[in-house]
């Protein structure tokens, strides 16, 4: 790998690490460590794993690692920082310092993917697909027959696959501390997430064919997880879940619709075939 490429492994590897460092060290000053807070800092602290995965789609060259660092980045930001914010007071110095660390760490692998060439050069690759051929069964990588999917087609698809988890969290924090009157309402809540998840499988299979009714599907969606969630997190869970779980989920949402838009805008654009050269003679007169 080029030295820029593992430098970007390095810097993703120190995201994973200062996203759990961040999010333990927000619990441990937390005044109050409610089902809530350990909810949503189990989420946090599962997008770790996140970028552990996108090292691995680094190091293969994989096209979709720059949608999925950009989703990741974002999201984390907002993710970790609804927690460092109390429900009253100011957030801890520790806390505040942590943040503006991985907020940096994050702009910088964002910057990485999308500004620096050798990187945009080494991520490439298709994913392997199980051929058989003379040779045997084996991994091959599996080239497209279609058109190169946009850059901001999957930045879109990435985005909306975020829907059922920013879902699902505050449908659990509202399923542990809303009691019995509010548990019909939390469990709704965590099937629509479900029935969101289902909904988005056809829409992004042919959003990446490059379908426009899948790109207006997928802004309906959009609507209506929006339409839904965000009431449910204010009547559940106040004006504190709202900014809490409520944030993150608009700006996917953000993503998602302005990546539909770049998408629609390039729609059709094909680049042009290389022209033939002339065969170049065996013997010289």
């Amino acid at each position: 790998m080029a030295p820029t490429v593992r430098a970007l492994v390095a810097l993703l590897y120190a995201t994973a690490a200062a996203t759990v460092a961040v999010e333990l060290l927000n619990l441990a000053y937390a005044p109050d460590r409610e089902f809530g807070l350990a909810v949503r800092t189990g989420w946090a602290v599962l997008r770790a794993f996140g970028f552990l995965i996108l090292v691995w789609h680094v190091r293969r060259g994989r096209a979709g690692a720059k949608p999925l660092g950009l989703i990741l980045a974002v999201t984390t930001v907002f993710a970790v920082g609804r927690l460092i914010v109390p429900r009253s007071g100011v957030p801890p110095l520790a806390g505040a310092i942590g943040f503006a660390v991985l907020t940096a760490l994050c702009l910088a692998v964002v910057v990485l993917l999308y500004r620096a060439p050798v990187v945009g050069a080494h991520l490439v690759r298709h994913p392997n697909r199980l051929v058989i051929d003379r040779r045997g069964i084996g991994w091959q990588e599996s080239v497209p027959r279609r058109p190169p999917v946009a850059g901001w087609t999957l930045t879109a698809r990435v985005a909306a696959f975020t829907y059922p988890a920013l879902i699902a969290v505050p449908a659990l924090v509202a399923l542990g501390e809303g009691g019995l009157r509010r548990l019909p309402f939390a469990v709704a809540w965590l099937a629509f997430a479900v029935v969101v998840g289902n909904a988005l499988l056809p829409i992004a299979i042919f959003l990446v064919r490059d379908r426009g009714w899948a790109r207006v599907a997928l802004v309906v969606v959009t609507v209506v997880v929006l339409a839904v969630d965000l009431p449910l997190c204010y009547l559940l869970l106040g004006l504190d879940g709202l900014v809490r779980d409520g944030g993150p989920l608009l700006v996917a949402a953000a993503v998602a619709v302005w990546g539909v838009a770049r998408s629609r805008a390039t729609a059709g654009v094909r680049l042009p075939a290389p022209r033939a050269e002339a065969p170049i003679p065996d013997t010289v007169p």
